[in-house]
């Protein structure tokens, strides 16, 4: 009898076990039957507008009850006006229950803040009550896109050498061609532990943070500082920039600067210069007016002072070589300054200056050298002084105007006519011969009835290009031109269109279009800035050939 108890509690037990195998397995539910997604672009530039695709699909058996769909937008994300970061979609739109196969797909509009390359992430997630369970599952997904590109110039303007405790000059200049208005935008500069700020314009607190309210596309400016830089000879210090936008309390940085300025030795014992300048950039066929300073900062007087100049360089032309008071051989690179022939020489007193000088012509055609410098070593009194100027890279700048073109294809009456507005077409194009150049910048001036229209080609110079509306000057931010583009190489150019509305003064003339460009650069070779222009435009567009002279006089 006991057996058969135990039989029965064993089959009572295997009963309720498979029994609630089956009760289980038929309320049980995996998350996995819904599919949940967002589609949407893996790379896109700031302030471009596109669409999350959240789509979900129930690839189960079961009756999803009481569901409910949360989006939530990056933190970088412009939204539309009256949407909030955490989009919350209920019963209301989803309808009472996810049917099994049923698939659905909602949109959210949005454009992008932030620095190339970051990474911005949204994320999506559903939450349901299988049918006969009692609890709740979620979903969730996410979705990270990069940001590609920052249509916004940003860059500083300053001399890449200074010497310590001179004043120098920063400009800061920004410009927008983001297809969309940045609201609350910010500039933040850090300056060196060493830099005295000495004004700014326009002015702000501290002088380390501007606002901009509103930036719209084809605006910009510009911040210029100016201050001392105090440093050891050789070390270099460096001055860091932001610009970005305040959004939800958080600073959303666009982009961001980092550069240097070397603080340099000026010339002490001897001094020389170059056609007036001490730092100059000689240029090929030239001539050369040297001038030689000695001056005595010593305790006692120099007397009988001997002094010799002798040049190394084969863009010297030395039969030119010649000196009112030294002694030059023909044909000789060397020129000799005597104490006997020349008075100065005889007796220099303490902080007492005496200047020499002598000219030389530099030969016409460069291009057989392989390193176009020039060397003046100069001996006295024991002491060797070493001078190297290098000769310049030549730069050209045309500047050209058209109404009849194939890159934008402008509007409007010609002749212009008063209270109309008349689109032009600017070309800027560049030749460079000998050496690269580095940082270099085309700038013109508007008048105040041109306005640029915000179309420039070709389109990846867009955020090289700025306009600062105080002083009415576009800005071509270049950065590096190469050696023999235009001439050896395919020349560079950029073409951006103007409107013109001429106003009652202006009625039977001419007016400008735009003022004299000029392009300047530092020349990676000679280390110096070198610059060119070319001529301001007028409505006679001199450069269109389909443009007559009577076609250019305001009506």
């Amino acid at each position: 009898m006991k057996k058969g108890f135990f039989t029965f509690l064993f089959f009572l037990f295997l009963f309720f076990l498979l029994a609630g195998y089956w009760i289980w397995q038929k309320n049980s539910f995996s998350k996995e039957v819904v599919k949940l997604e967002i589609l949407g672009p893996e790379s896109i530039g700031v302030g471009e507008k596109f669409e999350y695709l959240v789509k979900f699909k129930n690839n189960g058996n079961l009756r999803l009850e009481d569901p409910r769909l949360i989006f939530e937008y990056p933190e970088q994300a412009i939204l539309p006006e009256g949407t909030s970061r955490r989009v919350e979609i209920g019963v209301e739109e989803l309808g009472e229950a996810i049917y099994p196969g049923e698939e659905r797909t909602f949109s959210f509009e949005a454009r992008l803040l932030g620095k190339i390359d970051e990474a911005v992430e949204a994320r999506a997630t559903l939450s349901f009550r299988p049918k006969n369970l009692k609890a709740y599952y979620e979903s969730f997904t996410t979705l990270t896109t990069i940001i590609k590109s920052v249509p916004l110039t940003f860059d500083f303007d300053f001399p890449p050498k200074a010497e310590s405790g001179k004043k120098i000059i920063l400009n800061v200049n920004y410009f927008s061609n983001i297809d969309y208005p940045l609201s609350n935008v910010v500039i933040k500069m850090e300056y060196p532990v060493d830099f005295e700020i000495l004004r700014a314009s326009p002015e702000s607190l501290e002088m380390e943070e501007w606002e901009i309210p509103v930036l719209n596309k084809g605006q910009g400016g510009r911040i210029e500082i100016e201050g001392k830089l105090e440093g050891k000879i050789g070390e270099t210090k460096f001055f860091k920039g932001r610009i970005g936008v305040f959004k939800d309390g958080r600073f959303l940085i666009l982009k961001e600067i980092n550069k240097g300025i070397e603080i340099v030795r000026p010339l002490v014992y001897i001094r020389q210069e170059i056609n007036g300048n001490p730092q100059y950039v000689a240029l090929p066929g030239e001539w050369l007016h040297y001038e030689v300073f000695l001056k005595n900062i010593g305790q006692e007087p120099l007397t009988e002072v001997f002094m010799v100049c002798q040049l190394e360089g084969e863009a010297f032309d030395y039969e030119t070589l010649k000196s009112d008071s030294g002694y030059v051989r023909p044909g000789s690179n060397i020129v000799v300054f005597d104490w006997k022939d020349i008075p100065e020489l005889q007796y220099i007193d303490i902080t007492e200056e005496a200047k020499l000088d002598f000219w030389v012509k530099l030969k016409e055609d460069l291009k057989g050298i392989e390193n176009p410098a020039l060397k003046n070593i100069i001996l006295v009194k024991g002491i060797k002084e070493e001078f190297l100027t290098k000769v310049s890279s030549k730069i050209e700048l045309v500047q050209r105007g058209f109404y009849y073109d194939e890159v934008f294809g402008n509007s409007g009456p010609l002749p212009p006519e008063v209270g109309k507005t008349t689109t032009y077409t600017i070309v800027w194009e560049i030749k460079n011969y000998y050496s690269t150049i580095k940082e270099a910048k085309v700038k013109a001036v508007l008048p105040e009835n041109v306005e640029l229209t915000g179309r420039i080609f070709p389109e990846k110079e867009t955020s090289k290009f700025s306009f600062d509306p105080e002083s009415r000057e576009v800005v071509w931010s270049i950065g590096e031109v190469e050696r023999g583009v235009g001439v050896e190489k395919p020349s560079l150019s950029l073409a951006f269109q103007v409107a013109f509305m001429p106003d009652k003064s202006q009625k039977g003339k001419t007016p400008l279009l735009i003022g004299e460009a000029e392009i300047s650069g530092e020349d990676v070779w000679t280390e110096k800035i070198i610059s060119a222009t070319s001529s301001p435009l007028d409505t006679r567009l001199a450069t269109d050939p389909q443009v007559s002279e009577e076609l250019g006089i305001v009506q």
